[in-house]
């Protein structure tokens, strides 16, 4: 039996681990947080792409630890934590290297290892590889290295990790092959590219062209508002083209693990190399800057009625960062909440997949109760479960940030 370690149990060494299980292989799962540790032991899910009787399923195939020294015995060590940005939107490979540097007292000779976490072009080569020679071992003749970005879209179910094309780039041609061979058993299509900086800034380019092309709607957005343009019937009109146009829709902000981050991943890089990337710091600019548009909008619509943002009764709908998800990392409706607080409404929210937002101090409240008296209903995230119907018909005032009652004519809705 084949035996494969996972380093990180997210959002993307949990389907991760599933997928590697399913296909027969015996499991190691590592993560220091004892709650995920402990949840995967008793084969209960915390992420929602991941059903609890999928783990059930495959309980005998996985185990779950916060030691390292589990991984000394498997093949293959897939590592997957986050990295995320400093408070100076600088790159923060705290716990990518500390998780190398794990790995050095227990790395075998023969074993691959593969990082799937986002980040800069060079990380690999000039990172963790140094930390990983710590062992005595060098890679490339003893062990194998090499990079693979996960390509993870929490929610979706139309595209997984079997038929998502998976990019890897090794270290040398010896190590693409044993990675190669380990995610062919549980992905159809793979893309090898000639290096590891290849494959790191793939997934960045993905992630950018994505936040390049939201800022450019967003922007549009913000302009058709003074010129009394509708965007949506815009965006509608101009995704008929056949060809040369992509359709990307306006929103409060961009939010999840990558789009928000990415871009100041390569953006850091660059400058190391005495290049400023206008263009993807401009993006970045005008996305941050969409959440104080919005509240700047909700603010207009409340004076427009003679209403005050402070003491105004504002319900929230929707808080992740996208529809049918409970996931709020970077999330724009926690900015917003943040600045409208700060202006004195009172805020409640409804999200049947947020049950509390602890930080803020929130939580969900069922939506008739939360409509009840309230003086503006604000449309962040539209889940496909929420009735907007009754969100529209129940509020004095809507403004809808994500285009969902575009089909709806009641005068009191104002749309981004």
């Amino acid at each position: 039996m084949r035996k494969i370690g996972i380093v990180g149990l997210g959002y993307v060494g949990l389907p991760l681990a599933v997928a590697f299980a399913a296909e027969g292989c015996e499991v190691v799962a590592v993560d220091l947080d004892p709650r995920k540790v402990e949840a995967l032991n008793a084969a209960e899910s915390y992420i929602e792409d991941v059903p609890s009787h999928a783990l059930v399923e495959r309980r005998e195939l996985i185990h779950a630890s916060t030691r390292y020294e589990r991984l000394a015995t498997v093949e293959a060590i897939l590592v997957c934590v986050p990295t995320p940005l400093t408070a100076n939107r600088e790159p923060d490979l705290g716990p990518l290297l500390e998780s190398a540097q794990s790995l050095t007292g227990v790395l075998q000779a023969g074993q691959l290892v593969v990082l799937e976490s986002t980040t800069y072009p060079g990380t690999t080569r000039e990172r963790i590889l140094p930390i990983l020679e710590e062992s005595g071992l060098r890679a490339g003749k003893d062990f194998h290295l090499a990079f693979s970005p996960e390509r993870v879209d929490p929610g979706r179910a139309d595209f997984t990790l079997r038929n998502t094309p998976k990019v890897l780039g090794g270290l040398t041609d010896t190590c693409a092959q044993r990675a190669e061979e380990v995610y062919g058993l549980v992905c159809d299509e793979l893309v090898r590219v000639s290096t590891p900086e290849a494959a790191e800034l793939c997934k960045l380019l993905e992630n950018i062209f994505r936040s390049v092309n939201i800022a450019l709607v967003n922007e549009m957005s913000m302009l058709t508002d003074r010129m009394g343009i509708d965007i949506w019937e815009v965006v509608d009109a101009a995704a008929t083209k056949p060809y040369g146009f992509m359709r990307f829709d306006p929103g409060p902000g961009m939010g999840g693990h990558c789009l928000p981050v990415d871009p100041f991943y390569l953006s850091w890089r660059a400058r190391e190399f005495d290049m400023t990337t206008e263009f993807i710091e401009l993006a970045g600019k005008v996305n941050q800057q969409m959440p104080y548009h919005c509240v700047a909008k909700a603010q207009r619509v409340l004076n427009d009625a003679g209403l005050a943002v402070n003491g105004a009764k504002i319900t929230v709908i929707g808080v992740s960062y996208k529809p049918g998800v409970g996931d709020i990392r970077e999330s724009p409706a926690l900015k917003i909440i943040g600045l409208l607080a700060q202006a004195g409404a009172s805020i409640s929210y409804h999200d049947p997949h947020v049950p509390s937002l602890s930080e803020l101090g929130l939580q969900s409240v069922p939506l008739e109760r939360a409509l009840t008296g309230n003086d503006l209903a604000l449309i962040v995230t539209a889940h496909p479960s929420v009735d907007h119907d009754l969100v529209v018909e129940r509020s004095p005032l809507v403004v809808d940030l994500r285009g969902v009652t575009r089909r709806m004519g009641a005068a009191k809705i104002v749309r981004l």
